[in-house]
């Protein structure tokens, strides 16, 4: 009887630290990732050759948060955003990161770092995501909270 105790205790040990490993690798994307070649241009930004990896850093402020950009093509934009705003939204057009315009639900994304996702040509939008899930606020009412990371992603 008690090696049956014995077993099941280590199938559920196996099982729990698989769960957590699944967790880690699933929580590591578009993540903060600090590029030790990166070099500070004069306007006090961050840039680095190896845009791949890089983690630009932007704007002035006491918080901070991760904010990613996944282009239609799967191409990641990692960004540092500084700022004093309360609103992840007001903190990204401040710094020039997103443009929209004002709809029935609130500010409509359309351009994301430069790049225009055409619902009506191509039916692509920008989804945005806290922490890896589809958020349920919108960007303009979504609060800054430290640590937390911010994503657009051109979807279909």
């Amino acid at each position: 009887m008690q090696a049956k105790f014995k077993s099941t205790g280590i199938i559920s040990l196996l099982l729990c630290m698989m769960l957590i490993v699944a967790t880690a690798f699933s929580t590591t994307g578009c993540g903060e990732k600090k590029d030790s070649g990166s070099q500070t241009d004069s306007s006090g930004s961050q840039s680095s050759e190896s845009s791949e990896s890089a983690v630009t850093e932007i704007g002035e402020g006491k918080t901070e948060f991760s904010f990613c950009v996944v282009d239609k093509d799967g191409n990641e934009s990692q960004f540092l955003v500084r700022t004093d705003k309360e609103i992840v939204g007001e903190a990204l057009i401040e710094n020039n990161l997103i443009e929209g315009e004002d709809g029935d639900y609130g500010l409509y994304v359309k351009t994301v770092n430069g790049i225009t996702a055409d619902f009506d040509k191509d039916k692509t939008y920008w989804a945005f995501y806290v922490n890896g899930e589809y958020a349920s606020s919108g960007v303009d009412t979504t609060k800054i909270v430290p640590g937390e990371t911010y994503m657009f992603r051109v979807e279909k």
